[in-house]
């Protein structure tokens, strides 16, 4: 999907198309979560800071983002997906992998049903769409860049070496800063001068990264796309717009972000085993700690609980940024029943579901979170390995979509 979250923002509020959008949060302490195509010539683009995204774009419009929105159009966009083939590897809420080998009898060649696709979000989501066609999956996600917006790009078989070799090295997979600092200091600037070098000489320089580059410079990728990849985790987290001292102050915030766990790992029928605690303090310094329960459970109290005492082991003399509640190890529930929860609060928990899914998450919340806003749009999934969906979450699928964090 092209601009996604901008996008969805403009459809639904036509005042804002054709104007430079930024969806994102604190104007100081946010990150931009989208950028629409409007504003990307003064150089903004998401995960940026938002002061820095304002000082580019002054006359920017800015949107705080609306999470259930987007779940919606994305899930609608995978229905689309689905019509073609069940082969669909999600990587994010707006972006899949899709193997349509054996969808060419029905449908016809695969660029035209990349632009069926393409022509029925278009029509049913208004949303703008691009597409990537090629053999494998790293050279289709190029292409797709090259696509957009709003078009699709095809590289024919057998040309994926040639169609990579004039791309910068930063293109591979798994090239970030210092590695293409190292890349560039053995006089390797682009794709194809990788591809040109032999495996032992790669080796010699880069150790065991060397094979992954070699072959991903000749468009070499045997990897499948593969339905129906289990999350490793699903997590709730927090940037505050203050920084917050002390346990009495990151309490409700611990509290709050483990019921949300608690109802997604229901609502996904998962359950964790393993619980983790996130602290990032204002310096930006990022530490975790976890521990591992004798049964699985979807309890957001016991969930709680031991966020508190793993909070135990922080130290909170220095001021809090974010925190973030994870459960891991997660496993479905016919698998352990023998393992449920007391029998009244697993009841307690249907109820506070049902009232939530009737009423909204503001119906009925404990004490200590009365007046905050649970902001029912956070109902959403991350996953540790990023590719959860909310369409895979409630099947306990892959994500996400990319981390998302309140700001």
């Amino acid at each position: 999907m092209d601009a996604f979250y901008a996008s969805v923002e403009q459809r639904d509020a036509p005042r804002l198309r054709g104007l430079p959008v930024i969806v994102g949060g604190h104007p100081q302490r946010g990150v931009v979560l989208a950028a629409s195509y409007e504003v990307r010539p003064f150089g903004v683009r998401s995960a940026i800071p938002m002061a820095r995204a304002l000082k580019l774009a002054p006359h920017a419009v800015v949107v705080p983002p609306r999470f259930a929105a987007y779940v919606e159009a994305s899930e609608a966009v995978f229905r689309i997906f689905e019509r073609y083939t069940p082969l669909i590897e999600p990587l994010s809420l707006d972006e899949a992998f899709l193997d349509v080998t054996a969808s060419v009898g029905l449908f016809g060649p695969p660029a035209t049903i990349a632009r069926r696709i393409r022509e029925e979000v278009r029509r049913e989501v208004e949303l703008p769409a691009s597409a990537g066609l090629a053999e494998v999956k790293f050279v289709a996600k190029i292409a797709s860049d090259f696509a957009k917006p709003d078009g699709q790009h095809e590289v024919p078989s057998g040309q994926a070496r040639t169609f990579l070799a004039p791309l910068p090295i930063s293109r591979l997979w798994g090239v970030g800063p210092k590695t293409e600092a190292q890349l560039e200091r053995l006089g390797l600037r682009t794709i194809g001068d990788v591809a040109q070098k032999t495996l032992p000489w790669l080796s010699e320089h880069l150790g065991n990264a060397a094979q992954h580059f070699w072959e991903l410079a000749r468009g070499i990728d045997p990897r499948e796309v593969v339905p129906d990849r289990a999350a490793k985790s699903v997590g709730a987290r927090d940037t505050f717009e203050e920084d917050l001292l002390g346990e009495a102050a990151l309490r409700p915030h611990l509290h709050s972000q483990a019921l949300r766990v608690g109802r997604r790992l229901r609502k996904a029928r998962v359950k964790g085993r393993c619980v983790q605690l996130t602290v990032k303090y204002d310096d930006f310094t990022q530490l975790t700690r976890q521990l591992t329960l004798e049964a699985p459970t979807d309890d957001g109290q016991l969930l709680y609980r031991c966020a508190l005492e793993l909070l135990e082991k922080v130290d909170l003399r220095r001021r809090v940024r974010l925190t973030g509640v994870a459960a891991s190890e997660l496993g479905d529930e016919a698998g352990q029943l023998r393992e449920a929860p007391p029998q009244k609060q697993a009841q307690l928990n249907r109820a506070l579901d049902a009232i939530a899914s009737k009423f909204g998450a503001k119906a009925i919340v404990t004490a200590d979170l009365r007046g905050q806003d649970p902001d029912e749009a956070r109902d959403g999934f991350y996953s540790e390995d990023k590719r959860t969906t909310a369409k895979q979450a409630e099947a306990a699928r892959t994500s996400s979509g990319p981390r998302l964090e309140r700001d």
